[in-house]
């Protein structure tokens, strides 16, 4: 008993003079951009319990059938369920950890038969338990556990980054796949307004008030837009089977109401043309140090530089020295050179003290990679919060840029139409010919198509911006 007191009074003071500061927690210390997300024009903050990253998915998504479609991913996704694996595995993996600190208890039960030059066979027998525990004086088991605790957080996070990449990629297809309907229905008006035109032209041309070479370029215009019409319903099949592929299912109809029908992300930002759905007047982007905090790849690089902190310490902490207590007892028939029946029992109780003198730069080299790993994480991190104002800078610029657009748009559509169907009046009293009646066609689909398509981009550009905010964690 004394040799271990010694033992453990040689490392007591073995810790107070060289162990300072191996039993830290980590505090993020990195300093950041002041300014994340740039300068922006027409940005409207709001407090952070306000802002658009703060609503919960399903208060962002309106529809119900986009709101019913992202509960279906997110629990039949292949892609997310290996995610909550990862974490199964890392709360496994910290478990361990925290159960190091316990002794363990091992039973080897033992039996020999023994006979010397044909002499009368020996039978003796060991029924030992033994007990081993390791003397976490120096850190050592502390700060892996704490590694391993942001190992946990890290995978936490990944499967947190997978599910709001589903939702963004789900919400995306299916507006997607309204676009696409709405660019179908344009289409296809167009499609028997064109055919209309061209049984007009052909009238003419049997009246002799018009050539042949007329019909001809109506008809190869009309046959472009029933191209275009196989084509969308080609590309909605895609979509639809994009998205049964995030389902985990069968490629199927999907379900979806038609565009414009559910409010994207505000009640008032439902407007006559949709203008409002992106306008930024209506996006309330919060104040940007909270805001980075709702990213998961934020929290997880956060948590990484956790990792890297404790690994640091552990390394530092493979230079004192390691306790280790062991301890046996059970029934033995063996007393070394006599063989006594009944066994009787037997204790042995073992302090060992190690202390590393020369591991051949081993310990060293540890300590400098974790070191090294530590300072690259920072950079990343830094990196990491760049790039997430990065993408917030760009959402918004895309969403102002899809607004101007959006007027331009709209008032192109209208003055076509009305170019549209004057032309046509003019050919059906011959003072237009067809020549114009083509252009005006031709012109009007392109500005619709075009307005549904720059709609789309702003709808993207919305959802783009509630991910980049951290949106979607709820």
């Amino acid at each position: 008993m004394k040799k271990l007191s010694y033992i453990f009074t040689a490392a007591a003071v073995s810790l107070l003079f060289t162990g300072c500061g191996i039993y830290n927690t980590y505090h993020q210390t990195i300093e950041t951009p002041a300014d994340a997300f740039g300068t922006t024009d027409d940005v409207l903050e709001a407090e952070a319990d306000m802002s658009l990253a703060q609503m919960s998915w399903r208060e962002f998504f309106t529809d119900p059938m986009l709101q019913k479609l992202i509960e279906q991913v997110l629990a039949n996704n292949t892609d997310l369920n290996s995610a909550r694996l990862a974490v199964e595995k890392s709360e496994a993996s910290l478990m361990a950890a925290r159960l190091a600190y316990l002794p363990s208890i091992t039973l080897a039960p033992q039996g020999t038969i023994a006979s010397f030059d044909q002499g009368a066979a020996s039978q003796t027998y060991n029924l030992p338990m033994q007990l081993s525990m390791d003397v976490d004086l120096f850190g050592s088991l502390t700060n892996k556990r704490r590694a391993s605790k942001a190992i946990l957080l890290q995978s936490q996070m990944r499967e947190e980054a997978v599910r709001v990449n589903l939702i963004s990629t789900t919400a995306q297809q299916y507006y997607m796949l309204q676009l696409l309907d709405r660019q179908l229905a344009i289409l296809t008006l167009t499609d028997s307004l064109w055919n209309a035109s061209l049984e007009t032209q052909k009238i003419l041309w049997e009246n002799g008030k018009s050539y042949s070479t007329a019909v001809n370029q109506m008809e190869s215009s009309y046959l472009n837009v029933k191209t275009q019409i196989v084509d969308t319903r080609r590309n909605i099949r895609s979509v639809e089977n994009a998205i049964c592929r995030l389902l985990a299912i069968t490629p199927q109809h999907i379900e979806r109401k038609t565009w414009g029908s559910s409010a994207l992300h505000h009640p008032e930002a439902q407007g006559e043309t949709g203008q409002r759905m992106f306008d930024t007047q209506f996006l309330k982007i919060g104040v940007p140090a909270s805001m980075l905090e709702l990213r998961p790849d934020i929290r997880m690089a956060n948590h990484a530089l956790e990792e890297a902190f404790y690994n640091t310490q552990a390394a530092r902490s493979a230079f004192f020295p390691s306790i280790t207590l062991t301890g046996t007892g059970g029934w033995t028939n063996s007393a070394g050179s006599a063989v006594i029946n009944p066994g009787k029992l037997l204790l042995t109780a073992v302090g060992q003290l190690t202390q590393p003198i020369f591991a051949r730069g081993k310990l060293r080299a540890n300590l400098k990679i974790a070191n090294l790993t530590k300072e690259d994480l920072q950079r990343k991190y830094v990196q990491t919060v760049i790039d997430a104002g990065n993408q917030v800078n760009e959402a918004m610029a895309d969403c102002q840029a899809a607004r101007e657009k959006h007027a331009y748009y709209h008032r192109q559509v209208q003055v076509l139409y009305d170019a549209y169907t004057g032309t046509h009046e003019l050919m059906d009293n011959g003072k237009a010919n067809y020549l114009e009646v083509l252009t005006a066609q031709e012109s009007l689909l392109n500005a619709q198509l075009s307005e549904a398509s720059n709609m789309y981009k702003g709808a993207q550009a919305v959802i783009a911006l509630y991910i980049a905010l951290g949106g979607g964690s709820n």
